[in-house]
């Protein structure tokens, strides 16, 4: 029994197979990054999103018959179509897109709503209002979703409108336990519950993806942070991951307990739904780091001090310590635990002495301090230990920031054996669903570890200065620090 799993990021997207035994073959990719055609706003062309998963799809599925689809997207990021000739109404808006800023913050002081505009809520509001008349926003003809529910709808050529908990649970628009859409916000928003997608469990079987050879049945729909959770083995309360991407996400499993609420808990983190099956929610905590890689890539790209983002690891290796130099990575603000958008990214301790090399190790060391922010914001708002970490994403493969990472949090960190356990933790749902494994955590059960990294040294110096690093790189623009999500 094999699954096919289509994993479908911000800038890119693949299929690839997964393995009774854990492994991954056939792995196909595609670059899709989203265009942006003026500053804050963030759109894609999500038919041809479909034309590039379809062709990585089929690919992936040359070689292998298999008995589940598996499906993992970016999460929030929102479409509207009709249904009636199945193309959408414009472009999508990712879920980076700024241009609802103001609107979440009428909806919080007209309706007491509070939403992000990274959530989907105000993305749907502002295309119906914008790009469709009256009589037709308020048609049943016009349908919503976010990535996952316009794929599925076109996977399986129309004959399913849905999308899972772990997905309408970040939109803003259900109650705070996720189970099901909330009619008094949507109403605030002006948006039907007819036109949203049906809410199914993560696992099970949802409908057969007809415009695939072999019609293979879809068995699980994830969100890529929930998928990258179970894809790192983290289903019993208190494990916990982070993915260093473009940003970092921590999330933490907690357990089948029902959230009071939706909104931003005191130390800064989210309630999610980790994954469901036969009705049963079970629940974690999100942590986020507004900036990680891109610091990199700024070292890279804007500043030139390195040639390529892997050259950052062998620099910063160069010099035993940053010798006093310290960089808060706030280039577009700072999220967990202080959700401060007017901070910016700082540099503090240079002295004549202070060589490339060191602000390189201090970039890194800034990262991995944001890191050890989410851990103890996670520890703090779910009432859970955190005994070690376990990471993914690009910056994982840096092993001088793995070890900082270690020596910030205090803690073993883990390193995924897949940079992109997004990609497995989908396969181990829709085979645990399709019967590929007998459980969940049988599919768990094969993971591999690239390595383990153990601290170093007492790490509440470094904690202190970097204390005092972020109280001075915050509120640099006020009128950004004001806004309030």
């Amino acid at each position: 029994m094999k699954t096919l799993v289509l994993d479908i990021g911000t800038s890119g997207l693949r299929a690839a197979i997964v393995h009774p035994d854990g492994s991954l073959s056939d792995l196909h990719y595609e670059s899709f990054p989203p265009h942006s055609p003026a500053p804050g706003l963030v759109e894609f062309d999500a038919s041809a999103m479909y034309e590039a998963v379809h062709r990585v799809a089929c690919k992936a599925l040359e070689q292998h018959d298999v008995t589940a689809v598996g499906l993992t997207c970016q999460r929030a990021s929102t479409i509207v179509w009709r249904a009636s000739t199945g193309q959408p109404v414009g472009p999508g808006l990712g879920w980076q897109d700024l241009r609802t800023v103001g609107e979440c913050i009428m909806m919080r002081h007209t309706h007491g709503i509070a939403v992000a505009p990274n959530q989907t809520a105000t993305k749907a509001s502002w295309i119906l209002k914008n790009l469709l008349n009256d009589d037709e926003r308020h048609s049943n003809d016009i349908l919503i979703g976010t990535v996952d529910t316009w794929l599925v709808w076109k996977l399986t050529r129309g004959a399913a409108h849905v999308t899972d908990h772990t997905n309408a649970a970040v939109t803003g628009l259900t109650v705070a336990s996720g189970i099901q859409w909330d009619e008094t916000t949507c109403a605030a928003f002006d948006i039907l519950p007819t036109q949203l997608p049906r809410i199914v469990d993560t696992m099970g079987f949802i409908a057969d993806a007809s415009d695939l050879p072999g019609t293979p049945p879809l068995m699980a729909i994830a969100g890529d942070q929930q998928a990258s959770l179970v894809g790192q083995g983290c289903i019993t309360p208190g494990q916990a991951k982070i993915t260093f991407g473009t940003g970092g996400m921590l999330d933490v499993y907690v357990g089948e307990h029902t959230p009071t609420q939706s909104s931003r808990s005191s130390a800064g983190t989210f309630p999610i739904v980790a994954f469901s099956r036969d009705q049963q929610l079970h629940y974690g905590t999100e942590a986020i780091m507004l900036s990680a890689g891109s610091n990199i890539e700024w070292l890279c790209h804007d500043m030139g001090l390195i040639a390529t983002p892997e050259e950052s690891d062998a620099i910063a290796a160069s010099c035993a310590s940053s010798d006093g130099v310290m960089y808060v990575p706030a280039l577009v603000g700072l999220g967990t635990p202080y959700w401060d958008y007017g901070a910016r990214g700082s540099l503090f301790g240079i002295t004549r002495g202070t060589t490339r090399a060191h602000i390189v190790r201090a970039v890194l060391e800034g990262i991995a301090h944001r890191g050890a922010d989410l851990v103890e914001a996670a520890e703090a708002d779910s009432a859970l230990t955190i005994g070690e970490l376990r990471i993914d994403g690009g910056m994982s493969r840096n092993a001088t920031f793995v070890q900082s990472l270690a020596n910030a949090s205090n803690r073993p960190v883990k390193v995924s054996a897949h940079a992109e356990a997004t990609t497995l933790g989908a396969g181990f749902l829709a085979g645990a669903a399709s019967g590929q494994w007998s459980h969940l955590n049988e599919a768990i059960s094969t993971l591999q570890w690239a390595k383990s990294v153990d601290p170093l040294g007492n790490s509440e110096l470094g904690r202190q200065q970097w204390a005092e690093a972020i109280s001075r790189s915050r509120s640099w623009i006020p009128d950004l620090s004001a806004l309030d999500f």
